[in-house]
């Protein structure tokens, strides 16, 4: 038995600004884990893949409003500094 993996641990190291920032970016984290987790199976941000990443700002908040895909975008800048991946994205 597999335990869940914690992002708020995850991203502890490269969080920053108020509380509500931080709490924002813990959310929008773990709405993309469950994206991802549901589509391709990958629960850890460890397996994942620079692909992984771009179909959920291409294809799963695509429809929403330009500022919140802005701030998702801005969500996997911190994941990608936190894997300490070199990827780009523009959304």
């Amino acid at each position: 038995m597999s335990t869940a993996f914690d992002m708020e641990l995850f991203l502890s190291g490269v969080l920053t600004g108020s509380h509500t920032t931080r709490q924002r970016h813990l959310r929008q984290a773990k709405a993309i884990q469950a994206a991802i987790t549901n589509r391709w199976h990958r629960e850890n941000p460890w397996a994942w893949q620079r692909k992984h990443l771009d179909w959920f700002l291409n294809h799963h908040v695509n429809q929403h409003a330009e500022s919140t895909r802005y701030y998702y975008l801005l969500t996997v800048h911190l994941l990608t500094l936190r894997l300490g991946k070199s990827w780009q994205f523009n959304c």
